[in-house]
């Protein structure tokens, strides 16, 4: 994936958003965050071994441009 990824050891940003479960363990959920910092939408329904696929599709359907890859070298 060529874009940013959020790791949460700490769980500050899980609580932000307001995602943790009662026991502290926070949902599987994928935030789309558009460059203007605007939230386009919450998947709440992440499941691991289709999310890859998911992800992609989601960012077709906000019509996200794809990047061209680099030229070998």
């Amino acid at each position: 994936m060529d874009f940013p990824i959020l790791a949460d050891p700490d769980k500050t940003a899980a609580h932000a958003y307001d995602v943790l479960t009662p026991v502290g363990f926070a949902h599987r959920w994928t935030f789309y965050i558009g460059p203007d910092g605007k939230l386009l939408d919450v998947d709440k329904s992440v499941s691991p071994s289709t999310a890859g696929r998911d992800v992609a599709a989601k960012l077709e359907a906000l019509k996200v441009p794809k990047r061209r890859e680099a030229a070998p070298n």
